[in-house]
Protein backbone atom coordinates (compact mmCIF):
# COMPACT_ATOMS: atom_id res chain seq x y z
CA UNK A 1 0.00 0.00 0.00
CA UNK A 2 1.46 3.72 -1.21
CA UNK A 3 2.00 5.58 1.30
CA UNK A 4 -0.29 8.80 3.10
CA UNK A 5 1.00 11.97 1.05
CA UNK A 6 2.44 14.87 3.49
CA UNK A 7 0.06 17.21 4.29
CA UNK A 8 1.18 20.12 3.39
CA UNK A 9 1.13 23.53 5.58
CA UNK A 10 2.91 27.04 5.98
CA UNK A 11 4.17 27.50 9.68
CA UNK A 12 3.82 30.85 11.20
CA UNK A 13 7.29 31.09 13.58
CA UNK A 14 6.95 34.72 14.19
CA UNK A 15 8.16 34.96 18.04
CA UNK A 16 7.99 31.05 18.36
CA UNK A 17 10.37 29.17 20.18
CA UNK A 18 12.26 26.71 16.90
CA UNK A 19 15.11 24.43 18.55
CA UNK A 20 17.87 23.53 15.82
CA UNK A 21 20.30 20.78 17.11
CA UNK A 22 23.70 20.51 15.05
CA UNK A 23 25.65 23.86 13.54
CA UNK A 24 26.44 22.32 10.15
CA UNK A 25 25.98 22.21 6.41
CA UNK A 26 22.45 21.53 6.89
CA UNK A 27 21.33 24.10 9.86
CA UNK A 28 23.07 26.71 7.68
CA UNK A 29 21.44 26.01 4.70
CA UNK A 30 18.06 25.95 7.18
CA UNK A 31 18.77 28.95 9.57
CA UNK A 32 18.41 31.64 7.09
CA UNK A 33 14.55 31.27 6.12
CA UNK A 34 13.87 30.62 9.90
CA UNK A 35 15.62 33.63 10.70
CA UNK A 36 13.52 35.43 8.05
CA UNK A 37 10.42 33.67 9.38
CA UNK A 38 11.02 35.64 13.29
CA UNK A 39 11.57 32.72 14.85
CA UNK A 40 13.17 32.86 17.96
CA UNK A 41 16.17 30.08 17.59
CA UNK A 42 17.90 28.32 20.13
CA UNK A 43 21.04 26.36 18.35
CA UNK A 44 22.60 23.54 20.80
CA UNK A 45 25.62 22.66 19.15
CA UNK A 46 29.15 22.04 20.28
CA UNK A 47 30.68 23.15 17.31
CA UNK A 48 29.04 25.17 13.97
CA UNK A 49 30.69 26.19 10.72
CA UNK A 50 31.94 30.10 10.43
CA UNK A 51 28.49 31.06 9.00
CA UNK A 52 26.23 29.83 11.68
CA UNK A 53 28.64 31.67 14.22
CA UNK A 54 28.03 34.48 12.70
CA UNK A 55 24.73 34.30 12.75
CA UNK A 56 24.83 33.87 16.74
CA UNK A 57 27.03 36.96 16.89
CA UNK A 58 24.97 38.96 15.00
CA UNK A 59 22.15 38.13 17.66
CA UNK A 60 20.08 36.20 15.26
CA UNK A 61 19.97 33.21 16.93
CA UNK A 62 20.77 31.93 20.76
CA UNK A 63 23.86 29.69 20.30
CA UNK A 64 24.36 26.94 23.46
CA UNK A 65 27.86 25.63 22.94
CA UNK A 66 27.06 21.94 24.00
CA UNK A 67 25.53 18.30 23.03
CA UNK A 68 21.74 17.62 22.67
CA UNK A 69 20.39 17.24 26.82
CA UNK A 70 16.88 15.90 27.29
CA UNK A 71 14.54 18.75 27.65
CA UNK A 72 15.61 20.86 25.01
CA UNK A 73 12.57 20.74 23.33
CA UNK A 74 10.37 21.86 25.94
CA UNK A 75 8.08 24.29 24.42
CA UNK A 76 9.50 24.60 21.75
CA UNK A 77 6.99 24.64 18.20
CA UNK A 78 9.62 23.33 15.52
CA UNK A 79 12.72 21.49 15.76
CA UNK A 80 15.35 20.74 13.40
CA UNK A 81 17.24 17.86 14.01
CA UNK A 82 20.67 17.43 12.02
CA UNK A 83 23.39 16.51 14.26
CA UNK A 84 26.35 13.72 13.46
CA UNK A 85 25.19 11.33 16.23
CA UNK A 86 22.74 9.29 15.36
CA UNK A 87 21.73 8.11 18.91
CA UNK A 88 21.08 11.97 20.00
CA UNK A 89 18.99 12.68 16.76
CA UNK A 90 17.19 9.59 17.44
CA UNK A 91 16.20 10.55 21.18
CA UNK A 92 15.66 14.21 20.04
CA UNK A 93 13.08 12.39 17.71
CA UNK A 94 11.41 10.75 20.36
CA UNK A 95 11.33 13.70 22.62
CA UNK A 96 9.65 16.08 19.64
CA UNK A 97 6.93 13.23 19.65
CA UNK A 98 6.03 13.11 23.23
CA UNK A 99 5.63 16.66 23.51
CA UNK A 100 4.11 16.86 20.25
CA UNK A 101 6.68 19.33 17.94
CA UNK A 102 6.53 19.11 14.91
CA UNK A 103 10.24 17.55 14.15
CA UNK A 104 12.50 17.73 10.96
CA UNK A 105 14.97 14.92 10.88
CA UNK A 106 18.35 15.07 8.42
CA UNK A 107 19.54 11.84 8.72
CA UNK A 108 16.29 10.16 8.55
CA UNK A 109 13.51 11.26 7.14
CA UNK A 110 11.00 8.60 7.46
CA UNK A 111 11.04 8.85 11.46
CA UNK A 112 10.66 12.53 10.84
CA UNK A 113 7.38 14.09 11.10
CA UNK A 114 7.50 16.18 9.25
CA UNK A 115 9.71 17.56 5.87
CA UNK A 116 11.70 20.66 4.72
CA UNK A 117 10.54 20.89 1.13
CA UNK A 118 12.00 22.70 -1.30
CA UNK A 119 11.26 26.06 -1.36
CA UNK A 120 11.72 29.24 -3.72
CA UNK A 121 10.61 32.72 -3.95
CA UNK A 122 8.86 34.98 -6.43
CA UNK A 123 7.54 38.50 -5.56
CA UNK A 124 5.12 37.84 -2.68
CA UNK A 125 4.57 33.74 -3.81
CA UNK A 126 6.38 31.17 -1.97
CA UNK A 127 7.01 28.11 -4.03
CA UNK A 128 6.95 24.96 -1.54
CA UNK A 129 7.29 21.02 -3.41
CA UNK A 130 6.99 18.05 -1.41
CA UNK A 131 7.10 14.60 -3.57
CA UNK A 132 4.31 11.97 -2.41
CA UNK A 133 5.70 8.90 -2.07
CA UNK A 134 8.71 8.33 0.26
CA UNK A 135 10.43 5.59 -1.62
CA UNK A 136 11.14 7.51 -4.14
CA UNK A 137 11.79 10.84 -2.58
CA UNK A 138 14.44 12.35 -4.52
CA UNK A 139 15.72 15.88 -3.65
CA UNK A 140 17.16 16.98 -6.95
CA UNK A 141 13.82 15.97 -8.69
CA UNK A 142 11.74 18.33 -6.27
CA UNK A 143 14.33 20.98 -6.47
CA UNK A 144 14.02 21.27 -10.22
CA UNK A 145 10.71 21.31 -10.03
CA UNK A 146 10.78 24.46 -7.86
CA UNK A 147 13.46 26.06 -10.00
CA UNK A 148 11.30 25.54 -12.74
CA UNK A 149 8.03 26.83 -11.26
CA UNK A 150 9.82 30.07 -9.94
CA UNK A 151 11.63 30.92 -12.78
CA UNK A 152 7.95 30.83 -14.67
CA UNK A 153 6.81 33.16 -12.30
CA UNK A 154 9.60 35.34 -12.39
CA UNK A 155 9.38 35.29 -16.15
CA UNK A 156 5.47 35.68 -16.74
CA UNK A 157 5.46 32.53 -18.46
CA UNK A 158 3.28 30.58 -15.55
CA UNK A 159 0.52 32.90 -15.68
CA UNK A 160 -2.23 33.41 -17.80
CA UNK A 161 -1.77 36.80 -20.01
CA UNK A 162 -5.54 38.15 -18.66
CA UNK A 163 -3.89 36.91 -14.97
CA UNK A 164 -0.94 39.02 -14.93
CA UNK A 165 -1.11 41.95 -12.47
CA UNK A 166 -0.61 45.33 -14.92
CA UNK A 167 0.51 48.55 -13.06
CA UNK A 168 -0.04 51.99 -15.39
CA UNK A 169 3.49 53.75 -15.07
CA UNK A 170 7.19 53.27 -15.96
CA UNK A 171 9.70 51.00 -15.28
CA UNK A 172 13.35 51.97 -16.20
CA UNK A 173 14.78 48.31 -16.85
CA UNK A 174 18.53 48.13 -17.32
CA UNK A 175 18.65 45.37 -19.74
CA UNK A 176 22.12 44.46 -18.74
CA UNK A 177 25.68 44.18 -21.52
CA UNK A 178 23.57 42.38 -24.02
CA UNK A 179 23.33 38.67 -23.31
CA UNK A 180 20.02 38.17 -22.60
CA UNK A 181 20.12 36.00 -19.94
CA UNK A 182 22.05 38.76 -18.16
CA UNK A 183 19.36 41.03 -17.44
CA UNK A 184 17.92 40.44 -13.83
CA UNK A 185 14.76 38.57 -12.62
CA UNK A 186 12.79 41.66 -12.09
CA UNK A 187 13.54 43.30 -15.57
CA UNK A 188 12.52 39.92 -16.97
CA UNK A 189 8.99 39.65 -14.84
CA UNK A 190 9.01 43.67 -15.98
CA UNK A 191 9.11 42.90 -19.79
CA UNK A 192 6.24 39.66 -19.39
CA UNK A 193 3.81 41.87 -17.98
CA UNK A 194 4.73 45.29 -19.87
CA UNK A 195 1.61 46.57 -22.30
CA UNK A 196 4.13 48.66 -24.10
CA UNK A 197 8.28 48.48 -24.33
CA UNK A 198 10.80 51.47 -25.54
CA UNK A 199 13.89 49.72 -26.45
CA UNK A 200 17.25 50.72 -26.95
CA UNK A 201 19.65 49.76 -29.35
CA UNK A 202 21.73 48.33 -27.21
CA UNK A 203 19.49 46.84 -24.98
CA UNK A 204 18.87 42.77 -25.31
CA UNK A 205 17.43 42.40 -28.70
CA UNK A 206 16.78 38.91 -27.95
CA UNK A 207 14.14 39.09 -25.42
CA UNK A 208 11.54 41.33 -27.25
CA UNK A 209 11.11 38.24 -29.19
CA UNK A 210 9.38 36.89 -26.63
CA UNK A 211 7.08 39.41 -26.13
CA UNK A 212 3.41 38.21 -26.81
CA UNK A 213 2.34 39.38 -30.03
CA UNK A 214 -0.28 42.41 -28.21
CA UNK A 215 3.09 44.28 -26.85
CA UNK A 216 3.74 47.53 -28.67
CA UNK A 217 7.27 47.74 -29.15
CA UNK A 218 8.87 50.75 -29.87
CA UNK A 219 12.25 51.61 -31.01
CA UNK A 220 13.57 54.89 -29.41
CA UNK A 221 16.45 55.58 -32.16
CA UNK A 222 12.67 55.35 -35.00
CA UNK A 223 10.79 57.97 -32.19
CA UNK A 224 9.98 61.10 -34.69
CA UNK A 225 11.57 63.93 -32.54
CA UNK A 226 10.45 66.54 -34.72
CA UNK A 227 11.08 69.80 -33.32
CA UNK A 228 11.79 67.72 -29.73
CA UNK A 229 15.50 66.87 -28.85
CA UNK A 230 15.84 63.12 -29.16
CA UNK A 231 15.85 62.54 -24.96
CA UNK A 232 12.54 64.93 -25.05
CA UNK A 233 10.88 62.75 -27.59
CA UNK A 234 11.57 59.90 -25.28
CA UNK A 235 10.23 61.61 -22.26
CA UNK A 236 6.93 62.30 -23.72
CA UNK A 237 6.41 59.07 -25.15
CA UNK A 238 6.92 57.05 -22.20
CA UNK A 239 4.26 59.97 -20.58
CA UNK A 240 1.83 59.70 -23.38
CA UNK A 241 1.57 55.55 -23.21
CA UNK A 242 1.40 55.68 -19.15
CA UNK A 243 -1.07 58.67 -19.01
CA UNK A 244 -3.31 55.76 -21.28
CA UNK A 245 -3.29 53.20 -18.50
CA UNK A 246 -0.49 51.37 -20.12
CA UNK A 247 2.58 49.13 -18.09
CA UNK A 248 5.34 50.91 -20.01
CA UNK A 249 8.73 49.27 -19.86
CA UNK A 250 12.04 51.67 -20.90
CA UNK A 251 14.37 48.85 -22.31
CA UNK A 252 17.91 50.37 -21.50
CA UNK A 253 21.23 48.81 -22.24
CA UNK A 254 23.53 47.95 -19.42
CA UNK A 255 22.47 50.07 -16.55
CA UNK A 256 19.81 52.79 -16.18
CA UNK A 257 21.77 55.13 -14.29
CA UNK A 258 25.27 54.78 -15.81
CA UNK A 259 25.58 56.61 -18.45
CA UNK A 260 21.76 55.94 -19.65
CA UNK A 261 20.04 59.52 -19.18
CA UNK A 262 17.90 57.41 -16.69
CA UNK A 263 17.35 59.95 -13.63
CA UNK A 264 16.02 62.53 -16.97
CA UNK A 265 13.71 59.85 -17.63
CA UNK A 266 12.91 60.06 -13.69
CA UNK A 267 12.72 63.47 -13.79
CA UNK A 268 10.74 63.99 -16.80
CA UNK A 269 8.15 61.46 -15.33
CA UNK A 270 7.85 62.60 -11.81
CA UNK A 271 6.89 66.17 -13.31
CA UNK A 272 3.98 64.44 -14.96
CA UNK A 273 3.10 62.52 -11.69
CA UNK A 274 3.95 59.54 -13.61
CA UNK A 275 4.70 56.25 -11.05
CA UNK A 276 8.18 55.42 -11.57
CA UNK A 277 9.88 52.03 -11.02
CA UNK A 278 13.61 51.88 -11.13
CA UNK A 279 15.69 48.12 -12.00
CA UNK A 280 18.96 48.33 -11.91
CA UNK A 281 20.61 46.53 -14.23
CA UNK A 282 24.29 45.09 -14.96
CA UNK A 283 26.91 47.62 -16.32
CA UNK A 284 29.23 46.92 -19.45
CA UNK A 285 31.38 48.33 -17.61
CA UNK A 286 32.01 45.53 -15.66
CA UNK A 287 30.53 42.59 -17.26
CA UNK A 288 31.98 42.88 -20.83
CA UNK A 289 35.86 42.93 -19.79
CA UNK A 290 35.03 40.28 -17.58
CA UNK A 291 33.28 38.16 -20.39
CA UNK A 292 36.52 39.08 -22.25
CA UNK A 293 38.52 37.73 -19.63
CA UNK A 294 39.74 40.62 -17.66
CA UNK A 295 39.38 41.76 -13.92
CA UNK A 296 39.45 45.32 -13.82
CA UNK A 297 40.87 44.66 -10.12
CA UNK A 298 43.09 42.19 -9.25
CA UNK A 299 45.49 41.83 -6.15
CA UNK A 300 48.53 43.03 -6.68
CA UNK A 301 47.81 44.34 -10.19
CA UNK A 302 44.93 46.90 -9.55
CA UNK A 303 43.33 48.15 -6.50
CA UNK A 304 40.71 50.72 -8.05
CA UNK A 305 38.79 51.24 -11.66
CA UNK A 306 37.52 53.87 -13.25
CA UNK A 307 34.72 54.30 -15.38
CA UNK A 308 34.80 57.43 -17.84
CA UNK A 309 32.67 58.49 -21.00
CA UNK A 310 34.73 58.76 -24.06
CA UNK A 311 31.62 60.25 -25.98
CA UNK A 312 33.21 63.62 -26.27
CA UNK A 313 36.83 64.31 -27.08
CA UNK A 314 39.71 65.43 -23.82
CA UNK A 315 39.94 68.39 -25.93
CA UNK A 316 36.04 69.28 -26.41
CA UNK A 317 34.99 72.29 -24.29
CA UNK A 318 32.03 69.91 -23.19
CA UNK A 319 34.04 66.85 -21.54
CA UNK A 320 33.57 66.89 -17.71
CA UNK A 321 36.28 64.99 -17.08
CA UNK A 322 39.58 65.32 -15.56
CA UNK A 323 41.86 63.08 -18.29
CA UNK A 324 45.31 64.79 -16.51
CA UNK A 325 44.17 63.44 -13.61
CA UNK A 326 43.17 60.11 -14.58
CA UNK A 327 46.66 59.84 -16.35
CA UNK A 328 48.23 59.46 -13.25
CA UNK A 329 46.25 56.99 -11.28
CA UNK A 330 47.82 53.22 -10.89
CA UNK A 331 44.70 51.77 -11.67
CA UNK A 332 42.41 50.38 -14.37
CA UNK A 333 40.68 52.82 -16.77
CA UNK A 334 37.82 51.91 -18.34
CA UNK A 335 35.63 53.87 -21.10
CA UNK A 336 32.72 53.32 -22.59
CA UNK A 337 31.34 55.27 -25.97
CA UNK A 338 34.91 56.01 -27.00
CA UNK A 339 35.74 53.78 -30.30
CA UNK A 340 35.93 57.09 -32.05
CA UNK A 341 37.94 59.05 -29.66
CA UNK A 342 40.41 56.61 -28.30
CA UNK A 343 43.53 57.73 -30.78
CA UNK A 344 42.68 61.23 -29.06
CA UNK A 345 42.50 59.55 -25.70
CA UNK A 346 45.45 57.75 -25.61
CA UNK A 347 47.63 60.40 -27.04
CA UNK A 348 45.69 62.88 -24.11
CA UNK A 349 46.74 59.82 -21.42
CA UNK A 350 50.13 59.36 -22.31
CA UNK A 351 50.84 63.31 -22.87
CA UNK A 352 50.44 63.85 -19.25
CA UNK A 353 52.25 60.63 -18.10
CA UNK A 354 50.85 57.37 -18.68
CA UNK A 355 53.12 54.99 -20.08
CA UNK A 356 52.98 54.56 -23.78
CA UNK A 357 53.22 50.94 -23.28
CA UNK A 358 49.95 50.72 -21.09
CA UNK A 359 47.98 47.57 -22.31
CA UNK A 360 44.74 48.28 -23.51
CA UNK A 361 42.31 46.31 -24.61
CA UNK A 362 38.77 47.01 -26.84
CA UNK A 363 35.44 44.16 -26.54
CA UNK A 364 33.19 44.59 -29.20
CA UNK A 365 29.46 43.33 -28.49
CA UNK A 366 30.68 41.80 -25.36
CA UNK A 367 28.90 39.26 -23.94
CA UNK A 368 26.91 38.53 -27.13
CA UNK A 369 27.70 35.86 -30.16
CA UNK A 370 29.58 38.91 -31.89
CA UNK A 371 32.31 39.19 -29.04
CA UNK A 372 35.56 39.73 -30.42
CA UNK A 373 38.77 41.05 -28.15
CA UNK A 374 41.30 43.83 -29.73
CA UNK A 375 44.50 44.42 -27.64
CA UNK A 376 47.04 47.14 -28.22
CA UNK A 377 48.98 49.74 -26.24
CA UNK A 378 48.46 53.15 -25.20
CA UNK A 379 51.07 53.87 -28.59
CA UNK A 380 49.00 51.55 -30.89
CA UNK A 381 45.11 51.88 -29.83
CA UNK A 382 44.61 54.69 -32.35
CA UNK A 383 46.13 52.95 -35.25
CA UNK A 384 44.53 49.61 -34.37
CA UNK A 385 40.89 50.61 -34.06
CA UNK A 386 40.90 51.54 -37.59
CA UNK A 387 42.74 48.66 -39.28
CA UNK A 388 40.73 46.11 -36.88
CA UNK A 389 37.49 48.11 -37.86
CA UNK A 390 36.77 48.38 -34.29
CA UNK A 391 33.13 49.52 -34.51
CA UNK A 392 30.74 50.47 -31.21
CA UNK A 393 29.67 49.26 -28.97
CA UNK A 394 32.99 48.35 -27.75
CA UNK A 395 33.78 48.68 -23.98
CA UNK A 396 37.80 49.64 -24.04
CA UNK A 397 39.92 48.75 -20.60
CA UNK A 398 43.32 50.40 -20.21
CA UNK A 399 45.52 49.11 -17.64
CA UNK A 400 47.56 46.28 -16.48
CA UNK A 401 44.81 44.43 -15.84
CA UNK A 402 44.57 43.53 -19.69
CA UNK A 403 47.20 40.93 -19.79
CA UNK A 404 46.08 39.09 -16.22
CA UNK A 405 43.92 36.48 -17.50
CA UNK A 406 44.08 34.66 -20.78
CA UNK A 407 43.16 36.50 -24.23
CA UNK A 408 40.09 35.71 -26.33
CA UNK A 409 40.22 37.83 -29.25
CA UNK A 410 38.35 36.25 -32.22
Amino acid sequence: MAENPAYPVGLRLTGRKVVVLGGGQVAQRRLPALIAAGADILLVSPEATPSVEAMADAGEITWERRPYATGDLADAWYALIATSDTEANTAASAEAETHRVWCVRSDDADQATAWTPATGHSEGVTVAVLTTDARGRDPRHTAAIRDAVVEGLRDGTLVAPHHRTRTAGVALVGGGPGDPDLITVRGRRLLAEADVVIADRLGPRDLLAELPPHVEVIDAAKIPYGRFMAQEAINNALIEHAKQGKSVVRLKGGDPYVFGRGMEELHALAEAGIPCTVVPGISSSISVPGAAGIPVTHRGVAHEFTVVSGHVAPDDERSLVDWPSLAKLTGTLVILMGVDKIGKIAETLVAHGKPADTPVALVQEGTTAAQRRVDATLATVGETVVREDVKPPAVIVIGAVVGVGPQTSA
